[in-house]
């Protein structure tokens, strides 16, 4: 008798919600909202990368001269405000790119640079840039310009 009883409430259990037994608590963390999160922003990131420009903003004159052909060799910029930079990292006097012309001179020693000015710069500005870089020995001096439209 008392193994019926017994029987029987087990079945209730199983059929009544009141009844219900209780789950043990899980103790795994569920990773599967988190992955779908990080693919989506990887997503995202795979899709803008390609469309974020890294160079320093610089309104170059044109000119119609054809293009040469692309060498990896540092940028020197110059923008409108008398700013240089070396590549994107933006230098705060001469002497600072007398400093990362030496740097640069010791690794290499037949290396060029490439020369962006903005068109609105003053023109002693620019030659004085232009002396300081020839006078540290570089002997490849590219000028980047924009085709004329």
């Amino acid at each position: 008798m008392k193994k019926q009883f017994l029987h029987n409430l087990n079945n209730a259990a199983d059929t009544h919600p009141l009844l219900e037994r209780r789950r043990p608590m899980m103790s795994e963390i569920n990773v599967t909202p988190f992955v779908d999160v990080m693919l989506v922003l990887l997503v995202v990131f795979m899709v803008t990368a390609p469309l974020m420009e890294h160079s320093v903003d610089v309104q170059l004159p044109q000119t119609s001269a054809k293009a040469k052909e692309a060498v990896d060799v540092p940028t020197i910029s110059l923008k409108n405000n008398k700013r240089i930079y070396w590549n994107q990292e933006e230098l705060a006097t001469l002497i600072m790119l007398d400093a990362r012309l030496d740097e640069y001179l010791s690794k290499s020693k037949d290396g060029g640079v490439n020369l962006r000015a903005d068109r609105s710069l003053e023109y002693g500005f620019v030659v004085r840039v232009l002396a300081k870089v020839k006078g540290k020995g570089v002997q490849k001096i590219g000028m980047i310009t924009e085709p004329e439209a």
